[in-house]
């Protein structure tokens, strides 16, 4: 008897064992596909932003836009990756509540010559984690990069985009997108598809550097009234747009935090990065009605095809704050109105003589700002992180907290470094480079050789 019981003993251990390593590696492989899913985003980006430049600046605008998405990448594994980790609880750098945060634990497991910083064998989770976040950092760069086509230097916004991606948002996400955050922990922030923490951060960065760019040649009159500065390709534009949506889907994978893992919230059931319960399945719904949503709003307000597509990501960046929470119709009604407020939004940006050549700060920064406030207009007295009693709840004057660190922290960065890019001479091409085309003075190629030399059969 005593030996049919070890036996069985062993065979559960056994089980449980396989169970424990089927787990661990579905939930590796879970975010190790966001990944390539989120590099969809910036396929759209290079196509959206190539098509919106003129023809002149077409392979100018990918350039720079491939070049940020490298550069970001070895400073976010040397520094911004510790940052998140780190700063959580204030610029101290002391532990928050949840032991997950400090000068101590970032340098434990996120500083360069930690052993969860490379391949280990005990670690199915750090290096796709890393790779999530990188993709995110890449996604703010993206975001600047269109609003600042055709006028600005390569190894200026460089500088920007390694500024945003490795050091200014990922401080912002340490703060409103971590369990010991201290928006979190103090005012109850809840942002869990980063309309904030990314969005917002990143348009209002932007408009910090278009404040000190300037608007492109022939954008605006002498009398104040603006030139439509069409791009080349509409069609191009369409497409980047829906592959951005596309790509949308493996950014909010990365919102969520899977179950039964030793550093999972639950067992049982998907969690939100504060440990608040979800699904997948209610997410699905909701991106879908937000997308339906700001698709018909724009229609409707602008019966523009751009601002249509650009509805579409509009509506789920207006939802994706509380696309967790949010019941299907009140997704859409969200998505829907946030759509409707952007042409406004962009006319005035406009009026202001301030040059957003993709509608970057309308869409990222304005409705990622509604997204937030949105929570906290609806979302109230939900609880805003994990825990059984005594947990802080979401709230209006919480969520208007957060809003305004999220503006100050992207566009004061902005503006400043920008300044001092514009005082050391190194935001801005040249005029006369500007007027010729950046393909031809800067890369120098050019996207359409054929359409300016047309190929002669010998036939001919």
């Amino acid at each position: 008897m005593e030996q049919e019981l070890a036996n069985l003993a062993a065979t559960v251990a056994e089980l449980e064992a396989k169970a424990a390593a089927t787990g661990s590696i579905f939930s590796e492989t879970f975010y190790y596909l966001t990944i390539p899913l989120m590099v969809l985003i910036h396929v759209g980006f290079l196509a959206y932003e190539m098509g919106a430049s003129r023809s002149k600046n077409a392979l100018a605008s990918g350039i720079k836009n491939i070049l940020a998405f490298a550069m970001i990448v070895p400073f976010f594994y040397y520094v911004g990756w510790w940052i998140y980790w780190a700063f959580p609880t204030g610029l101290s750098g002391a532990m928050g509540a949840m032991e997950i945060s400090g000068f101590a634990y970032a340098n434990e497991i996120a500083s360069p010559t930690s052993p969860y910083m490379g391949p280990n064998l005990a670690d199915q989770a750090s290096g796709v984690f890393w790779g999530a976040f990188v993709l995110f950092a890449a996604t703010t760069a993206s975001i600047l990069s269109g609003s600042v086509i055709e006028r600005i230097q390569l190894t200026g916004f460089i500088v920007l985009a390694v500024v945003l991606g490795a050091f200014v948002w990922i401080l912002a996400a340490a703060w409103g997108w971590h369990a010991d955050g201290w928006l979190v922990t103090k005012l109850g922030y809840h942002d869990f598809g980063a309309s904030g923490v990314v969005h917002m951060i990143a348009g209002f960065f932007a408009l910090g550097v278009l404040l000190n760019l300037g608007p492109r040649i022939g954008k605006f009159n002498a009398d104040g009234s603006a030139n439509q500065l069409a791009g080349h390709s509409m069609p191009m534009t369409l497409i980047g747009l829906m592959l951005i949506i596309a790509g949308f889907w493996g950014f909010l994978m990365g919102c969520v935090i899977v179950p039964g893992e030793a550093w999972s919230w639950s067992g049982k059931i998907e969690t939100s990065i504060y440990g608040t319960p979800m699904t997948m399945s209610g997410m699905t719904f909701n991106v879908l009605m937000a997308f339906a949503g700001g698709i018909i709003g724009a229609w409707m307000t602008t019966r523009d095809p751009f601002w249509m597509m650009s509805g579409a990501l509009g509506g789920i960046i207006s939802a994706a704050a509380g696309i967790d929470l949010w019941w299907p119709p009140l997704a859409f009604v969200i998505g829907f109105i946030g759509a409707c407020m952007m042409p406004f939004v962009a006319s005035f940006i406009e009026r202001m003589k301030i040059d957003d050549a993709v509608g970057a700060f309308t869409v990222h920064g304005f409705l990622g700002l509604w997204g937030v406030i949105a929570v906290g207009i609806v979302g109230s007295g939900y609880p805003a992180m994990f825990g059984d009693a005594d947990v802080i709840e979401i709230s209006l004057m919480g969520q208007l907290g957060g809003a305004a660190v999220m503006a100050l922290l992207g566009f004061v960065p902005g503006y400043a470094v920008s300044f001092l890019l514009k005082v050391t001479g190194m935001l801005r091409v040249p005029e006369a480079a500007e007027v010729l085309g950046l393909d031809l003075t800067k890369v120098p190629s050019s996207a359409y050789p054929e359409s300016i030399h047309p190929s002669v059969s010998p036939a001919e």
